[in-house]
């Protein structure tokens, strides 16, 4: 574990219905929780987290599966374990463990789509959602093309069955981590080494590989399900959200990130920022104050 990128973040570890979150905590004031992406851990937020924390407590969580959270088997068919909503519920039970019961949340990557879930599951809880570099996972795979299957080709690679990325990635985890994180970086910040190492150390753990895996098939399954049952029901979500993108990006040449965004939820404001898809890393001095501002108004 590094404590170099975070000085000053209390390190909690909290079960959440038999799962044990891992996390940091410091600041004060209006509680934010920050969720990383694939392949990372909570240290995606090391530039941001300390900028936030003059004005807000500030928690950064490790994903259910991911840096040094536990992951559990997943045994299901369905590929349940490993759902937004099982991913989402953890987060609010982790903040309510820490004595919040009403928080934003900002999500990168992954995290996005937890946050995305936690904010339909759990409205009264989730007071203002930002999203880092995505659009809803429904609209996504609903419009897929050619440029989507060679942009996003790590959605299938990593859903395919058998065993197979496992195998694959498993037999050079870093190579896989550096390269896939290199490969879709452009300009700004460069990554931290010691983060590098940290994602890298993570991923070096079979388990973590089986399960990020699993969030991946998930994302193709029941998620999708829970998406479509959600629009079908008219479900979109109540608090205002923020749509943060790389110009660079996939997302960013691809869609129109607030027009997407505007069919899942009522209140949709949205800025790109210099920067490929690494937001938080590549950009974090525009995050931090995006990021600060809009929660500013909506705390």
């Amino acid at each position: 574990m590094n404590d170099e990128l975070l000085p000053g973040f209390a390190r909690r570890r909290v079960d959440a219905d038999g799962v044990g979150v891992h996390l940091r905590v410091a600041g004060e004031g209006p509680p934010v929780l920050l969720l990383h992406g694939y392949p990372q851990t909570h240290l995606i937020w090391h530039h941001v987290a300390p900028l936030l924390a003059a004005r807000y407590t500030v928690v950064v969580s490790d994903l259910r599966g991911y840096g040094d959270s536990d992951k559990p088997a997943s045994l299901a068919p369905d590929h349940g374990t490993y759902s937004k909503r099982a991913m989402a519920h953890d987060q609010w039970l982790a903040m309510r463990a820490l004595g919040f019961d009403r928080f934003a949340v900002a999500g990168h990557d992954r995290g996005g789509r937890v946050g995305h879930r936690l904010a339909l599951d759990h409205p009264e809880a989730v007071s203002a959602l930002a999203v880092l570099d995505i659009v809803p996972t429904r609209h996504a795979l609903r419009h897929a093309d050619l440029d989507f299957g060679r942009g996003y080709y790590h959605w299938f690679f990593l859903a395919a069955g058998d065993g197979i990325p496992e195998r694959l990635i498993g037999a050079d985890p870093e190579f896989w981590v550096r390269t896939r994180m290199n490969a879709r970086h452009h300009g700004g910040t460069p990554f931290h080494p010691a983060a590098l190492d940290e994602y890298v150390r993570c991923f070096a753990d079979p388990a973590a590989v089986h399960a990020s895996c699993e969030d991946y098939r998930a994302a193709l399954t029941i998620d999708l399900a829970h998406d479509d049952a959600d629009a079908a029901a008219g479900r979109t979500v109540d608090c205002p959200v923020l749509a943060l993108w790389g110009e660079h990006s996939f997302v960013g040449r691809t869609y129109d990130v607030p027009e997407v965004w505007s069919a899942y939820a009522k209140d949709v404001r949205g800025a790109a920022l210099p920067c490929d898809h690494y937001v938080p890393e590549e950009a974090p001095a525009e995050t931090a104050r995006l990021l600060g501002s809009f929660f500013g108004r909506e705390g």
